[in-house]
């Protein structure tokens, strides 16, 4: 057992009904950015929130080390955010999941600066329902930033952004990746895995490998589609 790792798999079988994936065994450490890859189905979203505790395991085990209060961030595919709520008031959320209430100065901080890393300090006040899908992908990022988890599970928050807003919105994220914590994301486009990622889960074939990113690279030299 790697003594420093964030995340443990152990022989662990994912899927609700019947198996999608598995057996399964790996070791997460602090500061890794890893994407899961595969075709739509197969098992990456599944994979995401049992590692989040939401979809029990069919067999082994999945063990976090991270703290039990806001140790560990989860941006979902839905994103989760409050629709009539403010920018502001969803990231606060956020924040506040590790400071206590009474925190008010930090956690004002802390919001302040999550929206300036995304760009949206402008729609602070503008409540959510109006903002455009993009919007509201960088809203839910901004949250993840203010909350400071050890582990983040992204579930294609790229998704929806041109090149120019994904590529901030990493560079907001890279530097908790720098100071330790983990980020685990869904993703379909191989030029952000190159671009980021140190690590590749794919699913494949009816498998799952566990590669570099320059060897998953070496399978798909042209970049090729295989999310």
């Amino acid at each position: 057992m790697v003594v420093n790792s964030i995340l443990s798999l152990s022989n662990l079988i994912i899927g609700y009904n019947e198996p999608l994936a598995g057996p399964i065994s790996l070791e997460v450490q602090n500061g890794e950015v890893i994407a899961i890859l595969g075709i739509s189905g197969i098992g990456k979203t599944t994979l995401l929130r049992t590692i989040a505790g939401l979809v029990p395991p069919i067999k082994g085990s999945c063990r976090l080390r991270v703290d039990k209060k806001g140790g560990l961030g989860y941006i979902p595919q839905n994103l989760g955010l409050v629709r009539h709520a403010s920018v502001a008031n969803n990231v606060g959320l956020g924040a506040g999941v590790r400071l206590e209430w009474t925190m008010f100065s930090e956690r004002r901080k802390r919001i302040e600066e999550a929206l300036k890393a995304v760009g949206l300090t402008e729609k602070a006040s503008e409540p959510v329902r109006r903002l455009s899908g993009g919007q509201k992908r960088r809203v839910a990022t901004a949250r993840t930033l203010a909350q400071r988890p050890q582990l983040i599970l992204a579930d294609e928050f790229l998704s929806e952004l041109d090149e120019g807003n994904a590529s901030a919105v990493m560079e907001a994220v890279l530097p908790l990746v720098t100071q330790g914590s983990s980020l685990i994301m869904v993703e379909h486009n191989p030029k952000h895995v190159i671009r980021y990622a140190s690590r590749v889960w794919w699913f494949h074939d009816e498998t799952f490998t566990d590669l570099s990113a320059e060897e998953w690279e070496k399978f798909n030299p042209k970049g090729g589609e295989e999310a």
